[in-house]
């Protein structure tokens, strides 16, 4: 079998080793680099918007171990294992795979660690490519783990190093909170070498690693020992500093990039005290620097985190009163609430226009989702490049709400009264392995009589390409086993599986039609690869002829963006039309593809 590996995309200092030297690098391609010279050995992952890339660059690491799982709780499961073996392991994720790994997490304070454990999470304030906009720090709290949280690319390097100390110098996990602006923005980072920890011999403890009722008990004290000496820790670390001003009048307490935001806007002006430990934050330190200044701020993203703990030691601070708990701060922003005039930087001389997410052209969801909007049903969605569905004119979808949700909120959703002759789910192919198969085996154990469509595009598109269990390769592009669907819906009670090509408008109603019509639960997987791999060859683009185009617009109907209407009728866009013959199929003057037969891929 080819390997598919891709080279090419982060620099040599994320792939090689050698001496120090200073490079560009993304948030997170540091917080990789920083793995390689902590000498973790273990990296598992699921793939999430924006942490991909950390694990990603990592496998480009001979000397690292990298790895999709097919979910965050294996992944973090598989870091614990070699952890607990004594190698050094990491495990990333998204905020809201941190509640997909939340399950061990919290398990794993009260075991400890033998050799060192960091977990990565990045949130993504505004929700660029999420669902919602959690703040992750309070897992850290709720769990009773540190928290690192570094505000660019030398911090990620250096927060990642350091957290292993703190895991192995406290015998915890310990959290590295990225968020979309670090984990995406380049700064210059000094490399160094990979330097191996010494040898952490696994020995048997049942007492310690055997969460059973009467060991957890024993261990619930050493977690809040532990709490206390990680309290004490906070207030000596560099990673929390101070920063003088010349103005005393006010003090700002931040993190993150909400640091970046602050010295842009206020320069040296103000003192700072810059959070770099998100988790338990220091008391006396702050204490001393509000003692310092007339007035206390906290600039922060999202929840009022640290303003809370502010006001638990008994300080008058302003901080949501100032900013808003929701989307992203900005330079802009920071000036205006504290009355400073705005930065030259911050200044648009035009507005950015807005760029609404669209299925890609030639994408073989489209046909699918056309065929759901036409037959006028309910349809239970799910996370991925194909919740695009819901955009007009589409707009054939009705719900969407976490991984794998689709399958079990079909479920109930029939067994409330719902209609199981109008009512679908749709998940994709790496969905569907995340947390889907098991909302399968509900749906056969409890009988319910529904259809699951699972759009099977032969890899995770919703994050840039990574491969998952059904695609037939690993994380480095080397074949693996791969999960047959078919077989495993059948496996787990399903007894009505078909594939349908969903650019074959035709086949994929019919399908859709039969299935809903059956007296029992069936699964359509609807199968082409994802029209973006370097390695689909798509058919010549389609033409119109002018003479036949009526200027319709049923063709429209589609939202592919190679289409668009002009003043003498369609216009294909050469640049973009993948030849995949949907809107020929829908045209019914036979003006598409030059006037000739729609070409089929």
């Amino acid at each position: 079998m080819k390997k598919i590996r891709r080279r090419g995309r982060f620099p040599a200092a994320c792939s090689k080793g050698g001496t120090a030297m200073k490079t560009l690098m993304l948030g997170n391609e540091a917080v990789a680099r920083g793995l390689y010279e902590a000498g973790c050995a273990l990296v598992s992952s699921y793939p999430g918007t924006p942490s991909t890339e950390i694990t990603e660059c990592a496998a480009r690491f001979p000397e690292l171990y990298a790895e999709w799982a097919p979910n965050e709780k294996v992944a973090l499961e598989a870091a614990f294992g070699a952890a607990l073996h004594g190698q050094r392991s990491f495990c990333g994720m998204k905020h809201v795979g941190l509640n997909v790994a939340a399950d061990p997490l919290f398990t794993l304070s009260y075991t400890g660690v033998n050799a060192g454990l960091v977990i990565g999470v990045a949130d993504d304030a505004a929700m660029h490519s999420s669902q919602n906009e959690q703040d992750s720090r309070h897992y850290a709290m709720a769990a009773k783990v540190p928290m690192l949280e570094p505000a660019d690319s030398a911090e990620a390097l250096a927060f990642t190093k350091l957290a292993y100390e703190i895991s192995e110098r406290f015998d915890t996990p310990v959290l590295l909170k990225m968020c979309t602006r670090v984990s995406h923005a380049q700064s210059i980072v000094e490399t160094g070498e990979r330097v191996l920890p010494a040898p952490r011999p696994y020995e048997k403890n049942p007492a310690k690693y055997i969460m059973m009722p009467g060991n957890a008990k024993k261990r619930h004290p050493l977690v809040e020992e532990r709490l206390a000496a990680l309290s004490l820790y906070a207030e000596t670390t560099g990673v929390n500093r101070v920063e003088p001003g010349r103005d005393t009048s006010l003090g700002i307490i931040t993190a993150s990039t909400s640091y970046q935001y602050v010295k842009e806007a206020c320069g040296d002006r103000f003192p700072v005290l810059k959070l770099g430990m998100a988790y338990p934050m220091p008391r006396q330190r702050i204490l001393d620097f509000a003692a310092s200044v007339e007035r206390l701020v906290v600039v922060e993203e999202l929840d009022g985190f640290i303003e809370a703990h502010c006001k638990a030691l008994g300080l008058s601070v302003a901080g949501k009163s100032l900013f808003p708990p929701v989307g992203e701060l900005s330079q802009r922003m920071v000036a205006e609430k504290l009355g400073l005039p705005l930065p030259e930087s911050a200044a648009l001389s035009e507005p950015i226009p807005l760029r609404p997410p669209v299925m890609c052209a030639g994408c073989p969801h489209r046909g699918l989702f056309y065929t759901l909007k036409q037959q006028g049903l309910t349809v239970i969605g799910d996370i991925g490049c194909y919740t695009l569905g819901a955009m007009p004119p589409l707009g054939a979808i009705d719900a969407v709400v976490c991984m794998g949700a689709s399958v079990s909120g079909l479920h109930g959703f029939l067994k409330a009264g719902g209609d199981p002759k109008k009512t679908v789910a749709v998940i994709g192919d790496s969905t569907f392995i995340h947390s889907g198969v098991t909302g399968l085996i509900n749906i056969a154990y409890n009988d319910s009589c529904g259809t699951v469509i699972i759009l099977d595009n032969s890899i995770t598109g919703m994050t840039g390409h990574q491969q998952n269990p059904t695609t037939g390769f690993n994380l480095r592009g080397d074949p693996a086993a791969r999960v047959d669907l078919e077989a495993l819906c059948r496996a787990v009670g399903i007894r009505r599986v078909r594939v349908v090509d969903p650019y074959d408008l035709a086949a994929c109603a019919a399908a859709v039609k039969e299935e809903l019509a059956a007296e029992e639960a069936s699964v359509i997987i609807a199968r082409r690869p994802c029209a973006l791999l370097k390695h689909v060859r798509h058919q010549p683009p389609l033409s119109v002829a002018q003479d036949r185009c009526r200027s319709c617009k049923r063709c429209m109907q589609l939202g592919c963006p190679a289409i668009s209407m002009a003043e003498n009728g369609a216009k294909i866009d050469e640049t973009l039309c993948t030849g995949c013959g949907l809107c020929a199929q829908l045209c019914s003057f036979g003006a598409l593809d030059g006037g000739k037969e729609a070409k089929r891929a």
